[in-house]
């Protein structure tokens, strides 16, 4: 099979490439990846020179590219991640998430729609997708794969639209598609504008921890190992026209995960015990933020036997290892160097 993964330097992305590289060596794993401030190919040093890897360097809202590497590689199946994921810059540029949420995905289902129509049921468009589009939960309940749409930043209005798009060209015309929402990912190579790595970052430097508001919104959280487990299920084993919701079954309020990790780096890093939660700081609001997301995830778990590997307290020790061992990296992303990266492997 030759199988296109779109956002593959990405944080989410890489692991799943690197999973599927290693698990399947009779597949040919295209990583396509525009390689904008988040895409980091050093996230792929290990797996970079193995025979059935391959990155291409490009962006999905590039219509005439796409279907060229489609007509080129005869894909016979898409894992599509790509995609502007960061609330705060979708609050500050909301067009931007148009075009690569939006237009990048009509794109990759026209190039399918266009190349798969002799034997597309064959072939399967993967669309990974993320609890946002629900909305906010209150005190209680949990978001499942009926619950109607409701987004609340520009962002997650951007990712609602484009799992509507999947499913109408699923309808109107008969591509097979699957579609995952998933709750906030977390672990190694995590780009460090996001809660965790950021307050890691931000830890080691001695710099303030900001928390919105009263630090009492609420996530589910999910280590990225499992949610790239569970995307090599869903992509296998997962019913065309289906929707799966991948969860962690772990609910945190922000101020709490924060106090965790505060604890967790204290004792890495040979702190008194509270050094870290002296950092704390509490800041202005930002707009149109959702008070709770909860995932269920008893489908997947049900159809597909998935279910979480770790704890969120095991996993999140895991993830503090991993950038204590990785400083270099760190330092090389939070510089812009790893940009350079590119041009030296690949120029």
């Amino acid at each position: 099979m030759n199988i296109l993964i779109t956002g593959g330097a990405g944080f989410i992305g890489s692991h799943v490439v690197r999973r599927f590289v290693t698990t399947y060596p009779n597949y040919h794993i295209y990583n396509l990846d525009a390689l904008t401030y988040a895409g980091n190919l050093e996230n792929l040093k290990d797996i970079e020179k193995a025979s059935n890897y391959k990155f291409l360097k490009g962006d999905i809202v590039d219509e005439a590219f796409i279907f060229e590497i489609f007509k080129e590689y005869r894909f016979d199946g898409v894992i599509h991640l790509a995609a502007e994921s960061h609330v705060d810059r979708s609050i500050k540029d909301p067009l931007a998430f148009v075009k690569t949420n939006v237009i990048g995905t009509v794109n990759l289902l026209n190039a399918a729609k266009e190349f798969w129509k002799d034997d597309i049921e064959e072939k399967r468009f993967y669309h990974v997708s993320t609890d946002e589009v629900y909305g906010s939960l209150g005190q209680i309940g949990l978001f499942t794969e009926t619950t109607s749409y409701d987004p609340n930043s520009p962002y997650s209005a951007s990712k609602a639209s484009s799992d509507h798009f999947v499913r109408a060209y699923g309808e109107t015309y008969n591509l097979p598609y699957v579609i995952t929402n998933c709750s906030n990912n977390y672990g190694p190579n995590h780009f460090p504008e996001k809660l965790i790595p950021l307050f890691i970052n931000n830890i080691i430097e001695g710099k303030s921890l900001p928390v919105y508001g009263d630090g009492k919104y609420t996530r589910d959280w999910l280590f990225v190992e499992d949610h790239a487990t569970a995307i090599d299920l869903v992509f296998h084993k997962g019913n065309n026209h289906e929707t799966y919701n991948i969860g962690g079954f772990n609910e945190w309020q922000n101020i709490e995960l924060v106090q965790l990790l505060c604890q967790i780096m204290d004792g890495k890093l040979g702190k008194p015990a509270g050094f870290s939660e002296k950092l704390i700081e509490y800041v202005k609001d930002r707009p149109g933020h959702d008070l709770r997301y909860a995932i269920d995830a008893n489908k997947i778990n049900k159809e597909l036997g998935w279910k979480p590997s770790v704890t969120f307290e095991q996993g999140l020790e895991r993830t503090v290892d991993w950038f204590l061992q990785n400083k270099e990296w760190l330092s090389r992303v939070t510089s812009g160097e790893y940009q350079e990266y590119y041009n030296k492997m690949y120029s």
